[in-house]
Formats: C-alpha cells, sequence, structure tokens
C-alpha cells in the first residue's frame, strides 16, 4: 500500500533489508555522473544518457590503462545493456571531439582532451 509520508527511491525492497553492495555502486555512479554532468556544462553542452555513458566508458578505460575506438565504447555500452547504435555513438564521439572534450589519436581512439580531465579533477 501507497504511503505518502514514505520517501520513494524506486527501491522495492522490503523493510528491515540492509544496504547492499548493488545500493552503493548507483550512489557512486550518480557522483561519477555529476562529475561528467558539471565536465559537459563547463564546455556548453547539455547533458544526454548517451554522452554520460560515453565518457564513463572512456573514463573507465583510461583507469585500466586501456583505450577504446568507436567499437570499443559501442561494445562496452552493449555489455552495459545500454542498446545504443554503433552509428548513434560515432556520432556522439564526434561531437564530443569537435566541442573539445575528447581528442581523437593516431591509433583511432578516442580519449579525454587535457582540459577535460584538468575540470574532472577539480570537480
Amino acid at each position: 500500500m501507497y504511503n505518502s509520508q514514505l520517501p520513494t527511491d524506486g527501491s522495492n525492497a522490503p523493510k528491515g533489508t540492509s544496504i547492499g553492495v548493488e545500493v552503493f555502486d548507483q550512489r557512486t555512479d550518480r557522483r561519477g555522473n555529476e562529475r561528467i554532468r558539471l565536465l559537459l556544462k563547463s564546455f556548453g553542452l547539455r547533458t544526454s544518457l548517451i554522452r554520460l555513458k560515453v565518457i564513463d566508458a572512456l573514463l573507465t578505460a583510461a583507469e585500466s590503462d586501456r583505450s577504446l575506438g568507436v567499437r570499443g565504447v559501442h561494445t562496452h555500452l552493449l555489455e552495459l545493456d545500454i542498446p545504443l547504435s554503433f552509428l548513434s555513438v560515432r556520432e556522439v564521439l564526434k561531437r564530443l571531439c569537435s566541442e573539445g572534450v575528447i581528442v581523437l589519436n593516431a591509433d583511432k581512439s578516442y580519449s579525454l582532451d587535457p582540459r577535460a580531465i584538468a575540470v574532472l579533477r577539480h570537480h
């Protein structure tokens, strides 16, 4: 039964359930998304789910000392059950590149522009 006085967090967990790792990961993801939102805003770009996920994929790859091209980003998103077309991913990468958020490397991989890294470190 719905109780308007109880907070709604979108969780269907029964009362008395302890907070597990899954909830912690969601909170961490939100903080990471907030950093990416601020990054996009600092470059004058609107936030969109695809931009958030593409930048997050590049950040994840960089933390693992890997580089990703269009196909790598697309595959990463598909593994996360984010059904985006290859063309959509390519267009977002091209736009982020043209706005100076990311750079296209000589090996056709993408990475964050040093200015974008500085913005992320600042926040």
